[in-house]
């Protein structure tokens, strides 16, 4: 009989590790502290994405759920970046369509971002092309009252903000002002940031997160059909 995964939630030890990871981010400390990484970090967030799993699976069949593709890695590529330090100091998973590395940006997915001051939430269109944000504008205007309603109370009434990266030149529309937050972005994701609290310590966490992507759903689905127009 196989036995139920459990996540009984992360301790005072996984944020301690974050922030000395900080202030000794180099090789030599890191292997010192590699059993606190995989005891405190890395393995409870193999155990979340588990019990996370079937819930992101009726969310949407097709997204990746093996926790060593949902995961982020703590090594830092530094080949292409300004960054030389060789670790990061945050770590996330991702539900999203195995698409590939070329094509991820076009389509939405789920986040949760874990650092040492708390953790973040999300859902979103980081980097799609042009004609993605067009379709998703264009289903926007298509029944622009259910979406306000919708979106409002599942993602903005439940702390959610909007960000992305804004036009410099405003899209001309006839919206009122609440969509203009949705459409005037190159792309466009919401999220939510907590500070440490006692939720991360038990169980309730990944409830949680099942509650807030569950809600997220609807907005999940208008993104990924405005990635197939």
């Amino acid at each position: 009989m196989k036995k139920d995964i459990l996540f009984k939630g992360f301790t005072p030890a996984t944020f301690q590790f974050f922030k000395e990871l900080k202030e000794n981010n180099y090789k030599e400390w890191f292997d010192m502290h590699k059993d606190v990484y995989e005891q405190e970090l890395l393995n409870p967030l193999r155990t979340l994405v588990s019990v996370l799993s079937p819930t992101m699976y009726n969310i949407d069949a097709g997204f990746e759920l093996r926790p060593h593709r949902a995961l982020s890695r703590i090594y830092r590529d530094t080949r292409f970046s300004k960054n030389k330090e060789p670790y990061k100091d945050f770590m996330w998973m991702t539900f999203q369509l195995p698409v590939t590395r070329e094509e991820w940006k076009d389509y939405p997915g789920y986040f949760m971002e874990l650092n040492s001051d708390g953790y973040t939430l999300g859902l979103g269109l980081f980097q799609p092309k042009k004609k993605v944000m067009d379709a998703f504008r264009d289903e926007i205007t298509y029944d622009a009252e259910e979406f306000q309603r919708i979106t409002q109370e599942t993602v903005l009434d439940r702390g959610y903000t909007v960000y992305g990266e804004e036009y410099k030149r405003p899209i001309v529309n006839d919206l009122p002002e609440y969509y203009q937050q949705w459409i005037q972005r190159k792309g466009v994701w919401v999220a939510k940031t907590r500070p440490i609290g006692e939720e991360l310590f038990s169980e309730e966490f990944a409830e949680i997160i099942k509650n807030d992507f569950i809600a997220l759903e609807w907005l999940y689905n208008f993104m990924k059909e405005a990635t197939e127009l």
